[in-house]
């Protein structure tokens, strides 16, 4: 009994002597390395402003990104919105234009007159109107769309600003994958992350 309590003693003078010994050592010593110098500083308004310039003008927060590629891609899309969207007018006012003609006796351009005077109207009252909807429905919907891609164009300025001051580094990639069994002959398609350390 006597031995035990003295060994337990000893190890324990022992190893508050070695914690001791191991506090004096110096501490080590830490090494700082260089920042890439091709890596710019982060600009917060960078997004903001790629933002305000695309509400400003669609395709000038592109430009500001240094995307010129896209502007053509932003006024194209933002031009067939435009174009429907006039082409469906001028279809809604001419049926309009028509069904007014109609009500008020006169005659409009989808009555044929033959040599004999007589007047076959192409279309009824109640057809103009449908026509009239019709256009205006599609006209309505295309202004829509184009009000959307118009605030599409400034959140892909905004998150580009964000994304393009990040380093990006080429551990990660997703890529497509394809195998064939050598069993059964059968195709397996999907997509492949891979993460390398």
């Amino acid at each position: 009994m006597h031995n035990k309590l003295t060994l337990i003693v000893f190890l324990l003078i022992n190893s508050f002597i070695f914690a001791q010994t191991v506090e004096e050592n110096e501490e080590p010593e830490i090494i700082a390395q260089e920042i890439d110098p091709v890596f710019e500083e982060y600009d917060p308004l960078r997004p903001a402003k790629a933002a305000f310039y695309s509400g400003i003008l669609p395709g000038l927060g592109q430009a500001y990104n240094g995307d010129y590629w896209k502007i053509p891609l932003v006024y194209g899309a933002v031009g067939t919105g435009v174009g429907i969207a006039v082409y469906n007018h001028d279809l809604f006012q001419k049926y309009r234009t028509a069904y007014k003609d109609r009500i008020a006796g006169r005659i409009d351009e989808f009555t044929v007159i033959d040599e004999d005077g007589n007047a076959t109207q192409i279309f009824t009252e109640d057809q103009l109107i449908s026509a009239q909807d019709f256009y205006r429905r599609n006209k309505e919907l295309s202004i829509l769309i184009t009000a959307g891609i118009y605030v599409l164009q400034i959140i892909e300025a905004n998150v580009d600003a964000h994304l393009s001051q990040y380093e990006v580094e080429d551990r990660l990639s997703f890529a497509p994958f394809f195998q064939r069994s050598d069993f059964d002959f059968s195709n397996t398609v999907g997509m492949r992350i891979t993460y390398t350390f």
